[in-house]
């Protein structure tokens, strides 16, 4: 199991595989993948300012369809309890979507640095460690 970070949901969705190196492309095939619901919050947020062209059900579902998609159903306060020690960001999307991945311990494959630099079992490149 792993989780996706927000970027990663969105370059699915457009269908952006070539931004992906092999490894996290074959994570992506090989993987049951989750997100967090806070993925989904921060998706409608993006579409209502513009930033995106689809609304986040629409996204979600699309990328549900094509890979097998869930959307944790953690309780909520055992998330945002873990999130109150994430103190090196102010982005509630971040603290909240590592700390979903953090319950589970399970991996998070994202991009940004700034949760790698905080999150030992954030990928991108290589598979995660065991």
């Amino acid at each position: 199991m792993i989780y996706l970070d927000t970027h990663v949901v969105v370059w699915l969705f457009l269908g952006d595989l070539a931004i992906f190196p092999k490894a996290t492309r074959l994570l992506l095939e090989s993987e049951q993948l989750l997100v967090s619901p806070m993925v989904g919050l921060e998706l409608q947020l993006l579409f209502e300012r513009g930033r995106a062209r689809e609304p986040a059900g629409r996204v979600l579902s699309s990328v549900s369809a094509e890979t097998g998609l869930v959307v944790c159903d953690l309780p909520f306060p055992a998330i945002a309890v873990r999130a109150h020690d994430e103190q090196w960001t102010r982005d509630p999307f971040d603290r909240l979507i590592v700390a979903q991945a953090q319950v589970r311990g399970a991996p998070l494959l994202t991009r940004d640095r700034h949760i790698h630099d905080h999150y030992p079992r954030a990928v991108w490149d290589a598979p995660p460690a065991i």
